[in-house]
């Protein structure tokens, strides 16, 4: 039986909650060599070792920092990445949002997987530490999760009149950053819708310009030699695809460690594209959480991929057919391993 095509999809920060712990637990021996790998480096910088953090209760002071989130969920998303059957799929595509990009590179083959503890390791830190402002996430979608076009009008105006920055693209959502002043204009002036304007726990404006004194560091801690062209196609936060053929690898250092840092992640576009360039059989989602299903699912619904067109025949496909498999989900991902 001829492989599925499917595209894989990498977390960003936020997506280890309190729901997701002891998520490395009973790993396969394959896995678990990587894991400890990560751990000794950890050990060597005087850090929790990740193994410990995901068996630790959790406590959003800890787990939630630029230092610890970061590289745990880039472990737990290389379980789940090892776990897909790779006799049933064929994966065409990789991509991610915001620090899902980073997961992405060395998923795809563009860094190793030591390397992309090390990038992960460091712009986590490097964000927590020198990184400025705060991020606010708010919906531009109806209940059906159709984007609603004078939503999201108020919503860019009041980002042009606090003088904040369009952060991320996400479905349904946009990602607001902004210095604190500026977010705490937006939480009064964007109209209450359930418990958003949100802003988002221990996160710095990423994807901004008051990011831009990470840059220079972010570079001079990493050579460009680091980075190959990938051994599978990834789409960035641009929606531009890095293929293994074409990919020129100093531009691919010059956009993580500048454009990707500074300017807008459009992770809608990301999807977008990867939908239509490789027209996946399904797309698999990489744990811990589940976060990017309703953000997926919304671009899927702009789209009308499939002839989808509201959340209803969303939920009614999935319980069928699913073609969003969430590794995160368990019967979703004894689909998928």
């Amino acid at each position: 039986m001829a492989k599925k095509r499917v595209i894989v999809v990498c977390p960003g920060r936020g997506s280890y909650t309190r729901e997701t712990s002891n998520y490395l637990s009973g790993l396969k021996p394959d896995i678990s060599n990587h894991i400890i790998s990560f751990d000794k480096k950890r050990e060597s910088e005087n850090l929790t070792k990740i193994s410990e953090l995901d068996k630790n209760n959790f406590r959003s002071k800890i787990h939630m920092t630029g230092e610890n989130a970061s590289p745990l969920i880039y472990a737990c998303s290389v379980k789940d990445f090892m776990l897909i059957d790779k006799t049933k799929y064929d994966i065409v595509a990789i991509c991610g949002n915001s620090m899902g990009w980073y997961i992405s590179l060395a998923l795809g083959g563009a860094i190793t997987f030591d390397k992309g503890y090390d990038l992960i390791q460091t712009m986590g830190t490097l964000t927590q530490n020198h990184g400025s402002g705060g991020q606010i996430i708010y919906p531009i979608i109806n209940d059906e999760w159709q984007i609603d076009i004078e939503k999201k009008e108020l919503v860019l105006k009041e980002i042009e009149n606090s003088n904040s920055f369009i952060s991320i693209y996400l479905g349904g959502y946009i990602v607001i950053g902004g210095d604190q002043n500026s977010l705490g204009r937006l939480l009064k002036k964007l109209p209450r819708n359930g418990k958003y304007p949100f802003q988002i726990p221990f996160h710095s404006a990423f994807h901004t310009s008051l990011l831009s004194g990470v840059v220079a560091t972010a570079q001079s801690s990493f050579n460009r030699n680091i980075f190959n062209r990938p051994s599978i196609p990834l789409v960035d936060g641009r929606g531009n695809i890095w293929s293994p053929w074409s990919t020129n690898k100093s531009e691919l250092y010059n956009y993580t460690l500048d454009h990707q840092i500074i300017k807008p992640y459009n992770f809608s576009s990301s999807i977008e594209v990867a939908l239509k360039e490789f027209c996946p059989d399904n797309i698999i989602l990489l744990g811990p959480g589940n976060t990017l299903g309703g953000p997926v699912a919304q671009v899927l619904i702009d789209h009308n991929w499939n002839d989808l067109k509201t959340k209803s025949e969303f939920v009614q496909n999935q319980e069928k057919n699913p073609f969003v498999l969430s590794m995160g989900i368990d019967e979703q991902r004894e689909i998928v391993i």
